[in-house]
């Protein structure tokens, strides 16, 4: 049974963006190969983290979302740990809520470009079965 996760990954600050790249791809390339589906992967960049790790204060956050079972996720993380180059990973598992919040922020609904959901009572365009005036 596919479920679907959400990794953070925390690159560390000191790579090159061209390492970032393939660091990025050979990841993406892991969990496609893999048998996941990827939902979604988005790149944060530069951020201070709250504390240090490795004794490093900033690091390049790196989001993927996929549908993968509970074994395969066991196997991404390996590779994770083996990997000098992240600070730190999280892998989560979405409940309901969770994947229905990041759909609608894909679809621009929530967040900082929250679009303007348009309420029935204030499009002019009359429902079904409604009388105009």
């Amino acid at each position: 049974m596919l479920n679907n996760y959400e990794t953070v990954i925390i690159f560390s600050p000191l790579l090159s963006e061209e390492d970032i790249k393939k660091g990025i791809a050979k990841y993406t390339k892991l969990v496609a190969d893999s048998g996941a589906v990827i939902v979604e992967e988005r790149t944060w960049g530069l951020r201070q983290m709250s504390y240090s790790i490795k004794g490093k204060s900033n690091g390049i956050y790196y989001i993927l979302e996929y549908a993968a079972t509970a074994p395969l996720v066991q196997k991404i993380e390996i590779e994770y740990k083996r990997d000098e180059n992240i600070l730190r990973f999280l892998t989560v598992k979405l409940d309901k809520f969770g994947i229905d919040y990041n759909d609608r922020r894909r679809r621009g609904l929530v967040g900082k470009d929250k679009k303007k959901e348009v309420k029935q009572e204030d499009s002019l365009i009359p429902a079904a079965g409604e009388k105009v005036a």
